[in-house]
Order: C-alpha cells, then sequence, then structure tokens
C-alpha cells in the first residue's frame, strides 16, 4: 500500500508570476479596475483585469434579537434583476471609517438596530480570481429599534423581514438565499460560535 504524503498549504509561498505593468482603467467611489500584465515563469506575457477595493472592507451584520431572529433586508439588485434578501451590510464612506463604525450604521440605516455588543467572527475573500475584496462579518447582540435610513434609488422603500437562523438555514438550503455574505453568516451561525453567543 503506497502511503501519500501532502505537503502544508502555505498561502504566501513566492508567486509563480511576476507583475510588470499596472494601468488603472475605471475608477468609482468604492471600487477601482485595473489592467494588470504579467510575466509568467516561462516568460510568457498575459493581462487580467482586477477590481480592486477603494476603501477597505465590506461590512455585513448578523444582528440576533432577544427572541433569537436575526434581521435580513429585501434588497433589488441591479446586475441580476432580482431581489434579494441580505443581511445589513456596505461599505466604508471613506478610508477613514472603520470596519465596527460601518457595522453600527449600516445596522441603524437598513434595519433599523442598535446594538450594545458587536463582535467580528469571520473575514473572506470575495472572488480571489479577480477581485481583492474581502468581507467582514459581525455578530450584534443587545438590540434596540431604532428609525431606519433609505436606500439607494433602485430600493427606496426596503423591508426587513425577521427570522429565525432554522427558517434562515432552510431559505438556504433551498436557493431562497443567494448572497454570498448572508449564505456563510447564516451558515456559521446554524453551526454554532462556541463562546461568542454566550459573550
Amino acid at each position: 500500500m503506497t502511503q501519500q504524503i501532502y505537503r502544508r498549504f502555505d498561502p504566501w509561498r513566492t508567486a509563480p508570476v511576476q507583475e510588470i505593468d499596472r494601468k488603472e482603467v475605471l475608477a468609482s467611489h468604492y471600487f477601482s479596475v485595473d489592467q494588470v500584465t504579467y510575466a509568467s515563469a516561462q516568460n510568457k506575457q498575459f493581462t487580467r483585469t482586477m477590481l480592486n477595493e477603494s476603501t477597505g472592507d465590506t461590512i455585513a451584520v448578523l444582528a440576533m434579537t432577544d427572541e433569537g431572529t436575526i434581521a435580513l433586508i429585501e434588497q433589488y439588485r441591479l446586475p441580476t434583476h432580482r431581489w434579494t434578501l441580505e443581511l445589513p451590510a456596505g461599505h466604508p464612506r471613506d478610508s477613514s471609517e472603520r470596519p465596527l463604525e460601518v457595522a453600527q450604521r449600516k445596522l441603524r440605516e437598513e434595519a433599523g438596530y442598535e446594538a450594545r455588543s458587536f463582535t467580528q467572527f469571520e473575514r473572506f475573500i470575495n472572488t480571489p480570481s479577480f477581485s481583492n475584496q474581502h468581507t467582514a462579518l459581525f455578530y450584534a447582540q443587545d438590540l434596540t429599534q431604532v428609525e431606519r435610513g433609505k436606500l439607494g434609488p433602485e430600493t427606496p422603500h426596503h423591508d426587513v423581514r425577521l427570522v429565525s437562523i432554522d427558517e434562515a438555514y432552510d431559505m438556504v438550503i433551498a436557493g431562497t438565499i443567494l448572497d454570498a455574505k448572508t449564505v456563510i453568516a447564516i451558515l456559521r451561525t446554524k453551526a454554532g460560535f462556541g463562546d461568542l453567543e454566550r459573550s
């Protein structure tokens, strides 16, 4: 019987390509787009288009009420031409707004809650094949209802749905909830946080 040896994964080992040129082709408030030229180990050149975050991580908040429900926001998304159910989430207004401040602002504006406790429990790369965008997930507890703000023109009157984690999990499995950050947060919560939920 042969034994297979697996080498330990090292995400920071030497890159197999070298960046030789970068040009910004589009700049917006939250993102910029670059055309980047690389040289491979065989000295062959190729170009890729990269999406870069301009102000920092996307932030999403899984807010747990005293009744054990979480807030999901109904939003209309232009690129996919469909309504989605998502956690309260958004980007920093500028590079000076900290992740916790974004979490507090988006929970208040989109879901109509303030929380006494915020804990970051996850951070992931959204689409590593063409973007450096990260999303950080926060868990919020001890909620108080406040007046909500307004979303953008695509969803001027957004609705908030309060559902249990079990209901949210069922919606993920059924394909009702498709937004990646919301799926990841619900699955992580369903699996349990350990001491996080009791902090």
